[in-house]
């Protein structure tokens, strides 16, 4: 796999002037040096930068995500897919171009020879492929949530290995605040929100029901006047963007210490002012083991001001193991239940009961 070899095969492949070796005893230089770096160094590097995408982890792990930002994470994800298109592209032409007969028979057949055995093996492995992307295509379209619960069914376990993990908050400061951050969802249109807004959320409660010792409806005032929490974290939209911001407000822990979950209660749904794109309340379940996370939280305040409008006023949550979609904005109301199965569509949010977001989406 010497340099020499490979820089020599390079430009013998460049001027069409095949190499002579054969595939069936030995690979030459850049082949070794295109295999090794697919195998050793591209393959984990998929891994590691997908992981590093990862809301839950990046949280986790800051000491490496301060470094290895998401964004930079998500630039070499996408450097890698490339280096994998390129190698596949190239790969598939030089097999077909470079005795086809011969190299399909070292893969499919073990024979070191020109009969047609390994093109037919080839032809048939292609037609399978093709006969089960055809019939799972209109499967898929009529049944997506059974697809979705197979591919739950795979990924489950290895999910469950990381979305109950204690974050804290990530070594951000000040100086990394974002200087925009994007306004995500429909805005409410509530005439019972807009009354609220116009008088500065003075009448506004914070109703918290359900499985609780003692339920309550807080004011704003009395929301301020908890013990104040604050935070700089990143932010993780699933549309692919980013943002580190300050948020202060109530850690979440307060305010179990206040109404006091029963045991039975495992899921807090978290209710919006403002209806999701095809209508109907927007809510969220979160799993009431992430409401003890230091970093799971409800923002009166981001960046040292006022929470605005667009960023989910007066009241918005945030939980840093989480994809964005699942931070309600503008909080109407909280309850505490044992299951969410008579929650909206009944799927744990109103993404998950309209589109097919798994309620775990802590990786």
């Amino acid at each position: 796999m010497s340099s020499p070899n490979s820089i020599s095969v390079a430009i013998q492949y460049l001027s069409l002037d095949w190499p002579l070796e054969t595939g069936w005893v030995n690979y030459n230089g850049l082949q070794l040096l295109a295999y090794f770096i697919t195998v050793f160094i591209a393959a984990p590097a998929a891994l590691i930068t997908g992981l590093g995408t990862s809301p839950a982890l990046s949280t986790r792990f800051r000491t490496i995500s301060t470094v290895f930002s998401i964004q930079v994470a998500r630039s070499l994800h996408f450097l890698v897919l490339c280096w994998f298109i390129l190698f596949i592209v190239i790969h598939v032409t030089l097999v077909l171009t470079t005795g086809a007969l011969r190299n399909l028979n070292h893969m499919y057949a073990s024979q070191d020879n020109e009969s047609w055995t390994g093109f037919w093996i080839f032809a048939a492995s292609m037609v399978v492929v093709i006969v089960g992307w055809v019939a799972a295509t209109p499967f898929t379209y009529r049944h997506p949530r059974v697809v979705q619960k197979v591919g739950f069914a795979l990924i489950g376990p290895a999910e469950r290995l990381f979305e109950h993990i204690d974050s804290k908050p990530g070594q951000y400061t000040e100086k990394d605040i974002s200087p925009y951050f994007w306004h995500n969802g429909k805005y409410p249109e509530t005439e019972e929100y807009k009354q609220l807004e116009a008088g500065n959320f003075v009448d506004y409660k914070l109703r918290i029901t359900g499985l609780v010792e003692n339920p309550a409806e807080l004011g704003i005032e009395q929301l301020r006047v908890l013990p104040h929490h604050e935070q700089i974290t990143q932010h993780f939209c699933i549309q692919g963007w980013s943002g580190v911001a300050k948020w202060g407000g109530i850690s979440m822990q307060t305010i179990l210490d206040i109404v006091k979950p029963r045991p039975e209660a495992k899921w807090v749904i978290f209710y919006s002012f403002a209806a999701g794109p095809d209508g109907g309340i927007y809510n969220d379940a979160q799993p009431i083991e992430q409401m003890s996370y230091k970093p799971t939280m409800l923002a009166y305040d981001m960046n040292d001001e006022t929470l605005s409008f667009g960023h989910g006023a007066p009241l918005r949550l945030r939980n840093e193991t989480q994809l964005g979609f699942k931070l309600v904005k503008w909080i109407k109301g909280i309850e505490f239940v044992e299951n969410f199965d008579d929650v909206g569509g009944g799927l744990g949010g109103y993404n998950n009961d309209h589109e097919f977001f798994g309620y775990r989406q802590s990786i």
